[in-house]
């Protein structure tokens, strides 16, 4: 039972949603809250589908919002005569239900919140919903299709009203359908949200290491030292905005900016410096006004912090634009770079983000191509003409990074490229382009790449090659002979940096784990995270740091062997148990695993991680241990199935010898009597549907042998 699937993982994701609501639908009712199933699986659809990070069991308020004045909106359409159920009741209920079950993501608000966040909208939900300029096309079609009288059960009907619609002799609302069509075409449509995976976690010092790096930056300095020389009183500027050349040169002298100033009649000609200039405006420290340029008076508590001045100028990088890579006259034009800047320089830092190997910059740079060429569609131009104008790009790109090189936000150093960068095919076609929203990454889906990279790493590694497969394979020899023959430049973000682009993930949602900020976790929420979503070893340091921040070692294991016990769900259980055991130190895993044996709760699920690691032999189990691994399986295997009609036809597809093991673990002394219960009502369905199933295929059968009899 994860809580995270895959964009693509659809059938997983149906098979978890369904148990799930079914599970939430049958704790409403004991517990005496209003819940509407369907709702319930539109809220947990949403939140696989239209958002970025995809976490089931996350609801900030601002998830509460969008589901229930845009999302359910959009896509809920109520057929002449249907009323649904009270949705703010129901996500009130989902999320208890949540919390109770252990479910919900431990970065996310508290229970009480995320209900006020409920509280806040549900006045507003019936209006929402009314609202013809929020609905979904098909919500508004099928609408107005019942409006006409037409049965919405009735294809032909269905077909009659499209083709008099096309003829437009249908009356709808015009000024409606022309705002939902704005939202659509303007990308302002939730289920057009791009999803990002999770990226790995990553480790980052106290703030008081980042304020002390950031304060040894040369651009902080300047930054700070241009703000102090305008002051509260401000400079006189030129006509146009520029400082006057006899405080140009004075600026350069004392802020060491590296401009000649020898001949220099204007301060536009100063480069270095106008660009410090352009950066502290738009980093909001200073600005011009009535011909004179001030300091900003709100920036001085960012002024007096170097780390949070160090953020405010590494932010500001994404509006350098015209400053960085801009045409300086009108003999000049710009490079592909200006017109996708922004993007593009997301979509590179997001590259470098929690990358375990330095970046080479021919890998970097050759996917960069990849994005150009799919954004200006430059197939059908000459080699020599594509080779200038990628030429110009790349010079524009490494001026940006160089400013990020001097910001402190990447580092450069030189080496051999680490043979993940080597070992990529690419002539199995690929699909180029840069990214449109914010999952970040240069995109494209791969080729075999290590189960541990950060997913845009994967993705850049396996960006698109040629459709001529021979193509592909010179374009890939001539890329590892670039990064085989010797060392070659090599980027990585430094702390600062990681701190800064970590920041702007988690700004649009992003998931983006950093190593320690779970450990006052619950338990059932820390080992719930780590089997979703970290590799091994970060699993076995965020473990680590938990236990270590929760007093004596011994209590801490009982913490999290309670949180697995108190588990509902066998197979989440399961892998919060496996994961707890494989953080823990060579030894202590096992002897954990081997002290549970005999544990009435959680045998079960010790005897199944014992066999599973080859610990234990079926031999040296007993014959009541033997009931139990059984047991384990089965409860699994209706887990797995998603429950209900499906989890019957899986118990009747494993035939008449499953009848048997199914009695066997029904009589074994298996602690969750409640899912016995369930295991024994779903194969009674499971034999009646076999019954049915065999008098059918008999009947056919004899139908087939009198046809052949006449």
């Amino acid at each position: 039972m994860r809580m995270r699937f895959d964009a693509g993982a659809e059938d997983e994701f149906q098979v978890a949603c369904g148990l799930l609501v079914e599970r939430l639908v049958g704790w409403a009712g004991e517990q005496g809250l209003p819940v509407d199933g369907f709702l319930a699986g539109a809220a947990l659809d949403y939140r696989h589908r239209a958002t970025v990070d995809g976490r089931l069991g996350l609801w900030e308020p601002r998830h509460v919002e969008e589901l229930l004045l845009c999302w359910l909106p959009q896509t809920i359409t109520e057929h002449s005569g249907e009323e649904r159920g009270d949705a703010p009741g129901t996500l009130r209920t989902l999320l208890r239900y949540l919390h109770a079950s252990q479910l919900a993501g431990p970065r996310g608000p508290a229970l009480e919140e995320s209900l006020a966040a409920v509280d806040a909208v549900a006045e507003q939900y019936s209006a929402a919903m009314a609202d013809r300029s929020r609905w979904g096309l098909a919500r508004f079609w099928m609408t107005t299709a019942a409006e006409e009288g037409v049965d919405l059960q009735d294809e032909a009907a269905l077909q009659r009203f499209v083709e008099r619609a096309q003829r437009g002799e249908v009356a709808y609302d015009e000024d409606a359908l022309e705002t939902i069509m704005e939202r659509r075409l303007a990308g302002d449509w939730l289920s057009d949200a791009a999803r990002a995976e999770p990226q790995l976690p990553v480790a980052l010092p106290a703030d008081g290491e980042l304020r002390r790096q950031a304060e040894a930056s040369a651009i902080v300095a300047q930054l700070r030292g241009l703000a102090e020389w305008a002051g509260r009183e401000g400079r006189a500027v030129t006509a146009t905005g520029r400082l006057r050349m006899a405080d140009a040169r004075e600026l350069v002298d004392a802020l060491g900016t590296g401009d000649s100033t020898e001949g220099v009649r204007s301060s536009a000609d100063l480069p270095r410096l106008g660009l410090l200039v352009e950066w502290a405006k738009k980093a909001r420290l200073v600005r011009v006004a009535k011909g004179r340029l001030y300091a900003v008076a709100k920036a001085r508590p960012v002024l007096a912090d170097p780390l949070q001045l160090w953020l405010r100028a590494f932010d500001a990088c994404f509006e350098l634009r015209q400053a960085l890579v801009g045409a300086r006259s009108g003999w000049y034009v710009e490079s592909m770079l200006f017109d996708v800047y922004e993007d593009m320089l997301e979509d590179v830092l997001n590259t470098l983000y929690s990358l375990p190997y330095p970046m080479p910059w021919p890998r970097l740079r050759d996917s960069v191509h990849l994005g150009y060429q799919a954004e200006f569609q430059l197939g059908g131009q000459p080699d020599a003409v594509s080779q200038a104008w990628f030429g110009h790009a790349d010079r524009d790109l490494r001026t940006v990074l160089d400013v990020l090189v001097d910001l402190g936000a990447i580092e450069r150093d030189r080496g051999m490229a680490d043979p993940v960068f080597l070992d990529v095919d690419l002539s199995d076609g690929l699909s180029d382009g840069l990214s449109d929203g914010p999952s970040g990454g240069l995109s494209g889906p791969g080729s075999e790449l290590p189960a541990d990279l950060p997913p845009e790493l994967a993705e850049l590694l396996s960006a698109v090659a040629p459709a001529d497969p021979a193509v592909a394979r010179e374009r890939a020899r001539a890329q590892r002979e670039e990064l085989t023959a010797g060392p070659v430049e090599l980027l990585r973000l430094t702390e600062l940096g990681t701190r800064a682009v970590r920041q702007r993930l988690l700004a649009v949602g992003r998931d983006a784990p950093l190593i320690g900020e779970l450990a006052q976790a619950p338990a059932a929420g820390l080992l719930g995270v780590l089997a979703d979503d970290y590799d091994p070893d970060a699993a076995r340091t965020e473990l680590a740091g938990w236990i270590a921040a929760h007093g004596e070692r011994d209590a801490a294991l009982r913490q999290l062997t309670e949180a697995v016990r108190s588990m509902p769900f066998r197979v989440r259980a399961q892998a919060m148990f496996a994961v707890l055991l494989t953080g823990l130190p060579d030894g202590e895993g096992e002897r954990l695993l081997r002290g549970l044996r005999g544990d009435a709760q959680l045998a079960p699920l010790a005897l199944s991680e014992l066999a599973h690691r080859q610990l234990l032999s079926p031999e040296d189990m007993t014959d009541a241990e033997h009931l139990l691994v059984l047991a384990e399986s089965l409860l699994q295997l209706v887990e797995l199935a998603g429950g209900g009609d499906a989890a019957v036809e899986a118990l009747r597809a494993q035939g008449p010898a499953a009848r048997d093991a199914i009695a066997a673990a029904l009589d074994s002394a298996h602690p969750d009597r409640p899912g016995l219960e369930e295991l024994r009502a779903l194969a009674a369905r499971a034999r009646v549907a076999s019954g049915r199933h065999a008098r059918n295929a008999r009947r056919s059968s004899g139908k087939r042998r009198g046809k052949r009899g006449r």
